[in-house]
């Protein structure tokens, strides 16, 4: 398919620039929708002149319909979107940027979605959607034991997961660390279930405090029943977890001034398994959590690693420095793009 895309723009480049132009307003109205001519030439950075030609067309193609509210799309041309995704993905340099982007991180694979989740929600959603078809491609058959962060962008993955994913295989959900502390619909605990309702799987909760010290988890490693759990997390085969900015992360957990003054003053920009690190990958604090530790990934088939906006391009780029050489990251063009150009 490459090589004929290549073919094609020698031919047509002007063909290939106006199919771009459309669908990238198509998936914009998709995601914006009901958006009004005005707002979507704002977030495109285009005049409301071209945009006006460029609209007027897919109307007349009956891709879009215009309504009292703004522009929506009509269901061919939701039909359109989903059969052209893959194609206009490769015009679009998706796959040269993935091929870069794994090489640049030293990891096994790299998948980015078209977009920025910082500016468009629904990113998330095809990132998830993107954790699925990947899930279904690489899981082995039969039993298999995945291991769970939580955090917002791990609660949105869940909701995307499909009943597909089960055939074949039985599939175990646990939380990879404690989680209690956080908003209940974000916590390890919550998303597992999430995502066993909505594979058809199984689920494990682990109810330990999110943060404490390291006298108060060791008699909790004890008790039969976190005991039970904790060797089901240390022997999942697949890791599924999201990338947090530093000081956000630490401010959402209620960490005190002291520590979140120390993760300032050391310059830390990211965060992920309860590790603090700067930009070089240096671990700057660790809460000390029952459950995975970073060196518990490296003996995995599947890690997958969720996190996308330019906003995390430099946790993302800080945590990879860090990530065992077989990690997935599943990401969007506003942090690849990012990435790639520092």
């Amino acid at each position: 398919m490459h090589q004929e895309l290549e073919w094609i723009e020698l031919i047509a480049p002007d063909m290939v620039d106006v199919m771009s132009q459309r669908f990238i307003i198509l998936r914009n109205i998709s995601w914006a929708q009901p958006v009004g001519r005005r707002s979507l030439a704002q977030t495109l950075g285009m005049s409301e002149r071209v945009l006006r030609t460029e609209t007027d067309f897919l109307k007349k193609q009956e891709l879009i319909s215009v309504t009292k509210s703004g522009m929506i799309l009509t269901a061919k041309g939701q039909e359109t979107i989903y059969g052209l995704t893959g194609l206009m993905d490769q015009l679009l340099g998706l796959q040269q940027m993935e091929r870069r982007l794994s090489k640049a991180l030293h990891i096994k694979r790299c998948l980015i979605v078209s977009g920025d989740s910082d500016k468009q929600p629904q990113v998330i959603d095809n990132m998830g959607k993107l954790v699925n078809d990947t899930l279904k491609m690489l899981l082995p058959e039969g039993p298999n034991t995945i291991a769970v962060m939580g955090g917002t962008t791990m609660a949105q993955v869940a909701n995307c997961l499909s009943p597909d994913l089960s055939n074949q295989r039985q599939l175990t959900f646990v939380p990879a660390r404690g989680g209690i502390g956080e908003r209940v619909e974000i916590q390890a605990n919550n998303v597992c279930a999430q995502m066993a309702l909505k594979t058809g799987g199984k689920h494990r909760a682990l109810y330990v405090p999110e943060q404490v010290s390291e006298e108060a988890y060791r008699p909790l490693l004890k008790e039969p029943a976190i005991q039970e759990v904790v060797s089901l997390i240390r022997s999942s085969n697949v890791a599924i977890h999201s990338i947090g900015e530093a000081i956000h992360m630490a401010k959402r957990r209620a960490m005190s001034p002291e520590i979140i003054a120390m993760l300032t003053k050391q310059k830390a920009v990211g965060e992920a398994f309860g590790y603090f690190f700067d930009e070089t990958g240096k671990i700057i604090y660790r809460i000390p959590r029952i459950g995975l530790q970073l060196e518990d990934l490296a003996s995995m088939d599947c890690v997958f690693a969720v996190a996308g906006g330019s906003s995390k391009a430099k946790a993302i780029r800080a945590y990879m420095q860090l990530a065992p050489s077989n990690t997935c990251l599943i990401t969007d063009e506003g942090a690849a793009k990012l990435i790639l150009k520092e």
